[in-house]
């Protein structure tokens, strides 16, 4: 699972989810990628799970880049627990992610392949994507 290895705080605020994404908004490393419509959280789970997709799609050819990184921690408190009494534990990670952040990029199949693959990885995703390629891409 993504994690970070050590972080600052332990705990943080929830935050707001406003705006387009600035960065990390183009097709940079690979031929096609997964971009972001709506804003969201995706959990550390979401990205694996997403991962093993396209990796098993594409069985084991092409090369597949993961663009976000699950670093803000999720609290929870423990069930039927009373008011107060502080903040809850940490309870797993997940990615803030705006519209337009490309979530994966994938190089060496087919436009066909990759779509295919994309579509199968958007299904394990809580936000709605779509299938985008480098601009300067040409098929062979």
């Amino acid at each position: 699972m993504l994690m970070p290895k050590r972080v600052k705080f332990r705990k943080s605020q929830r935050g707001r989810l406003k705006g387009k994404a600035t960065r990390g908004n183009t097709v940079a490393f690979g031929d096609f990628g997964l971009k972001a419509l709506e804003p969201g959280w995706i959990t550390q789970r979401q990205i694996e799970a997403s991962r093993v997709t396209l990796t098993r799609m594409m069985k084991r050819e092409g090369k597949v880049w993961i663009r976000i990184f699950p670093d803000k921690p999720v609290t929870k408190k423990p069930a039927e627990t009373r008011m107060g009494s502080g903040k809850g534990a940490p309870e797993f990670w997940v990615a803030v992610v705006k519209p337009g952040r490309v979530l994966f990029e994938i190089a060496g199949i087919s436009k066909k392949d990759a779509e295919e693959a994309m579509r199968l990885a958007a299904h394990k995703l809580p936000i709605k994507t779509k299938f985008v390629t480098r601009l300067d891409y040409e098929s062979k």
